[in-house]
């Protein structure tokens, strides 16, 4: 029974894994194809000549490295500024006392619940307003602060012993190096989970970038991928390699982070 039990898990396992990474080795096989082989009724899944034009074209004809640099600017940044004011948010809710205090988290609470659609026309307003548009400061800015950043960097922070931060008070420790020196290390598992859950969103948002962009000079990558197509045409072996190129460096993030990945997880879980 074990063994036929083993042999069941791992057969889902497998049906799993295909399901979640044939659209990714679909785009990879596709990318090495050229377009009239992708569009013959009679093309075999595995392409019968490799075709690097698609990843020529990508690189030399159009500004992928600026647009390369525009997503890892705004990533990178949007990540940590959210890593900073969730952490500074937490700590202050889960281990100050003040009037107002819990009135005040379940409006941050109810701010998850409120899709980006029904914020989008105040957000573009105000970045109208702040002079932001078509700027890379306006993928940054609206994404400053994060309702569900602030609940997971507080549900760490009230298990964080009273007694370490009266220790440290003892010793002369001001409230800022207490937060440094001795929150912030004990709720890494939680600042891992906010930064890459944040640093896929941003690296991966559309929406906002299409709306708040205008240049060519100013796109991220994935509304860089309309570059390869038009209302005529649309260029399937440029826009798979394009594909590929996007979704690499997550990919590559991913791998060298995967431990810290699934040990978030499952610390933020049990939290």
């Amino acid at each position: 029974m074990k063994i036929l039990s083993k042999i069941l898990k791992g057969f889902i396992l497998g049906i799993g894994f295909l399901v979640v990474a044939f659209p990714f080795l679909w785009c990879v096989l596709l990318s090495f194809k050229g377009n009239a082989e992708i569009m013959s009724i009679e093309s075999s899944f595995f392409p019968t000549q490799i075709v690097l034009d698609g990843y020529k074209k990508v690189l030399t004809e159009a500004p992928f490295m600026r647009w390369l640099f525009n997503s890892i600017v705004t990533s990178v940044l949007a990540t940590g500024i959210v890593a900073l004011t969730s952490c500074l948010g937490g700590y202050i809710f889960g281990k100050f006392q003040f009037r107002g205090k819990n009135i005040l988290f379940m409006g941050i609470l109810a701010t998850m619940m409120v899709p980006f659609q029904v914020t989008m026309i105040p957000t573009y307003l105000i970045s109208n307003k702040l002079h932001i548009l078509d700027t890379l400061a306006a993928l940054v800015i609206p994404y400053m602060v994060s309702g569900f950043g602030i609940f997971l960097c507080r549900q760490f922070a009230e298990n964080v012993p009273d007694e370490i931060m009266e220790a440290g008070r003892i010793e002369g420790a001001g409230e800022w190096r207490i937060f440094f020196g001795l929150i912030i290390p004990m709720i890494k598992p939680a600042i891992s989970a906010l930064c890459i859950f944040t640093f896929m969103g941003r690296w991966n948002d559309y929406l906002w970038p299409l709306i708040a962009l205008t240049s060519e000079n100013k796109m991220t990558l994935p509304l860089a991928l309309n570059f390869f197509n038009s209302s005529l045409l649309t260029d399937y072996n440029s826009s798979m390699s394009a594909g590929v190129l996007v979704m690499l460096p997550i990919i590559i993030v991913y791998f060298i982070f995967q431990k810290q990945f699934v040990e978030s997880i499952t610390l933020t879980g049990i939290k």
